[in-house]
C-alpha cells in the first residue's frame, strides 16, 4: 500500500480521527500537548491535520499522554 493508495489515505485518515479523539478523551487542548512533548504550538496541529507524519516514538509519546494503548490508534482497540 503507498500513500497514493485510496486504502492507505482512508486509513490514514481513521488514524487522525483516532487521535482527536483521543486527545479529547483526556481533556487536553492541543497546545497543551505539544508543550508536554516540547514541540512547537502549532505540533499536534499539523499532526492532526495530516500536515506532519507521526513516528512511532512521536506515537508513543502521545499515546501515554493521553493514557492509550498505541494499538488504539491503528482502530484495534
Amino acid at each position: 500500500m503507498n500513500k497514493g493508495d485510496a486504502a492507505y489515505q482512508r486509513a490514514y485518515q481513521a488514524f487522525l480521527k483516532l487521535l482527536i479523539k483521543a486527545r479529547h478523551d483526556a481533556g487536553y487542548l492541543q497546545e497543551e500537548v505539544s508543550n508536554r512533548l516540547g514541540k512547537p504550538h502549532s505540533f499536534i496541529s499539523k499532526c492532526e491535520l495530516g500536515e506532519r507524519r507521526l513516528d512511532v516514538i512521536e506515537l508513543q509519546r502521545i499515546a501515554k499522554i493521553y493514557g492509550k494503548m498505541i494499538h488504539y490508534f491503528l482502530g484495534e482497540d
